[in-house]
Formats: structure tokens, sequence, C-alpha cells
């Protein structure tokens, strides 16, 4: 039986996938670097700001002693992009407090660091239905490693085959496989709805 439903958040409980190339590429520019949409959906997509710049640094030189400063300030630009564009969301807050009356323990675990993580489920509303959120700074190895993922199923006491995670990139994908839990991929945030994962809930019991 799935007894926890675990969600990543950009990209599938907030459509925030825009808002971190745009952010990221403003602060890049302010140095005469950028990145393409294609290659940040394709290679940089879930990853941490700071494993951006590393890979950035390690594939076009970019220069490390630049990636303290353009964190900060891809930072700044991405609190302006969520207070702008964030907003609660209908079918997202619905198939949270359904879920929730059912009895579904409710997990997040992110990639974004804790600031952004709060401030994102505040400005969603959603911030009541969790019983536990994490960011990258609750976790030594982010994804996609597994360990965020194996963090909340430990903090639930439940093994990998009672919960199911929500994920949409491959990053993302990679930890919530890894962990043994039963995984829904996203390509859209308008997949996650309560229909699609009550759906996906079935069939993993059937399965099971």
């Amino acid at each position: 039986m799935i007894k926890a439903i675990i969600f990543d958040m950009d990209g599938v409980l907030v459509d925030a996938r825009e808002w971190h190339f745009l952010a990221l590429n403003r602060a890049l520019q302010l140095f005469g670097y950028e990145i393409t949409r294609g290659d940040h959906l394709s290679i940089f997509d879930g990853l941490p700001t700071s494993r951006k710049l590393k890979m950035l640094t390690e594939q076009n030189q970019f220069p490390e002693q630049l990636h303290l400063f353009v964190g900060e300030m891809k930072q700044k630009y991405t609190e302006q992009e969520i207070f702008e564009h964030c907003r609660p969301v209908f079918r997202v807050e619905y198939a949270l407090s359904e879920l929730k009356k059912q009895g579904y323990l409710l997990g997040l675990g992110t990639n974004s660091i804790s600031y952004t993580k709060d401030l994102m489920l505040r400005k969603s509303a959603i911030n009541h239905y969790f019983d536990i959120a994490l960011s990258n700074e609750d976790v030594i190895h982010p994804k996609p490693n597994p360990e965020i993922y194996i963090k909340i199923i430990n903090f639930f006491g439940l093994r990998p085959n009672e919960c199911l995670i929500l994920e949409d990139n491959a990053y993302g994908l990679e930890a919530a496989k890894l962990s043994g839990a039963h995984v829904l991929k996203i390509n859209s945030v308008e997949e996650v709805n309560l229909k699609n994962i009550i759906q996906k809930i079935s069939l993993c019991e059937v399965v099971a």
C-alpha cells in the first residue's frame, strides 16, 4: 500500500524552470556569459546553482572566483521572479488537500536552497500541507544522489515501496529511482493533479 506521496518542487508543484533559467542568465550576463535554453533543459535543469557554476567552469573556463558573487546575484534574481510570478494554483492545492484528507503522508524534497523552498511554498500557499519539506541544505549529497528521498522515507518510518515520488527532470528521476520508491514522471506541471496521482497509486498497488 502506498502511504506517502513525495514531491519535487520546481517543475512539479511550481512552474519555476523558466525563473531559474532567467535568473542564472541575468547573473552570468554581468560578466559576459550565458547558457542557452536548450542547455538549461538538457544539462543544468534540476541541479543546485553551485553545481551549475562548477560545470560551467569545467566546460567553458568560467572563472571559479566569480562563483560566490554570481550565486548570490542569481539568488536575488530568483527571488524577484518568485515574488512577481509565484501564485497559488487551485489544481495543486486541491490535489494536496484531498490526498491529506485521504490519509496520505506528504513530503517534499528539492535541490533548491531552504530560503527559496520556503518562499515558493508560502507564495503558492501550500506550505501547510507537508509533513516534511527538505532542501539541498538538509543533505550532504543533493540530487541525483537519492539521499534527500531516503531521508524523507526514513522520517516517515516507511519502506521505499510504500512511497510514491513525483519528479520531472533527469537528475531528480535518478534520485527517486535510486531511493527504491515508486516514481511518477512529470512532463509538465499540468500533469500534477489528483486524478493522475490516484491513478498511479492504484497502478503501484496492483503491481505490488
